[in-house]
């Protein structure tokens, strides 16, 4: 039986207003799961209940019919769900209603004779607007259980670069339930994965939902995302910008030659195609090199030499179209 002292406030879990949309809501729910996943928090037990407060607030609250329940019912909101009468002493806000703390419950055999019985005295009637017209309020609270779907359970789920490019077998750590969530080939941050029937239960129905997984990436060091393709800087000397040349660049899945013609410039890019990411299909997307020309710090005597007699002969002047430019 939950207490004033026990009361979790969703609202405040996830940081919104009561008012929020419920993108507002999904939008703070994953920006906090992100932060507080225990693989991001490994051996961190304030974290793992707080991510914990997360899911719960945000099964509640992205689910229009609990939310609904919530809203009206605080904390004992579950109860109302499940027909049991409230607790003595309870001064909980029902939509409109107030329990009368001098009220003998012992009376009612559940919560929604309890709410028929509010109704019939000449409270405050509302109604609201069903799929086939108007009903009373007290009708629609004694076939919630029945009508009430099963709560889709969402959380997140962390990956490095390597996990998400060749696919995974995971561990995933449910409330007291162990999953082993299989990862495909080609995961993209922000992708959803569906369990079926492997989300929490539901307190009205007792039926499961399906579990949602939102994709997290870690960070790489070297590759990056740019849209569906994948993104890399390589250095090159200057004569190799020069003149041209054969190197090896690095790509997913190993090392391929990559032609660099010459004259290239510092910052051109240049696109290794099917090379990229894995697409669902098993086709690839594109690699695109972005060449960084890098200049050596020490130079050998015949370096020294070579880049005195260019410097000496070149007439080239790569500063000629900035010369007239004035404010």
């Amino acid at each position: 039986m939950p207490t004033a002292t026990d009361f979790k406030d969703y609202y405040t879990i996830l940081g919104v207003s009561k008012t929020a949309t419920p993108e507002e809501i999904k939008r703070a729910y994953r920006k906090l799961a992100r932060k507080h996943h225990p693989d991001v928090n490994p051996g961190n037990p304030e974290a793992e209940d707080k991510f914990k407060d997360l899911n719960e607030a945000n099964e509640v609250l992205s689910n229009p019919e609990t939310r609904s329940k919530y809203d009206q019912f605080g904390q004992h909101w579950k109860q109302a769900g499940a027909g049991g009468a409230p607790p003595r002493g309870s001064s909980t806000n029902t939509g409109g209603f107030d329990f009368d703390p001098s009220t003998n419950f012992d009376q009612y055999s559940n919560f929604d004779d309890f709410l028929k019985d509010l109704l019939g005295r000449g409270g405050q009637t509302r109604s609201r607007q069903t799929h086939s017209g108007t009903s009373n309020q007290a009708d629609d609270f004694a076939g919630f259980r029945t009508q009430a779907p099963a709560p889709d359970t969402e959380a997140a789920i962390a990956l490095s670069l390597s996990e998400a490019f060749h696919g995974v077998q995971k561990r995933l750590q449910l409330d007291n339930e162990t999953l082993n969530v299989r990862i495909p080939a080609g995961a993209k941050l922000g992708s959803r994965i569906r369990l079926k029937g492997k989300g929490r239960v539901s307190p009205f129905s007792q039926q499961r939902g399906d579990l949602y997984l939102t994709i997290e990436l870690f960070p790489h060091p070297f590759f990056k995302f740019s849209g569906d393709n994948l993104t890399c800087e390589v250095p090159i000397r200057p004569d190799e910008a020069v003149l041209g040349t054969q190197m090896q660049v690095p790509t997913p899945d190993g090392g391929v030659m990559m032609t660099v013609p010459k004259g290239v410039n510092s910052g051109q890019s240049l696109r290794l195609r099917g090379k990229g990411w894995i697409l669902p299909k098993g086709d690839r997307t594109d690699l695109i090199v972005k060449l960084l020309i890098v200049s050596p710090k020490e130079l050998s005597e015949i370096e020294q030499e070579c880049y005195e007699k260019i410097k000496a002969s070149s007439n080239f002047n790569p500063r000629s179209a900035i010369e007239e430019v004035r404010l």
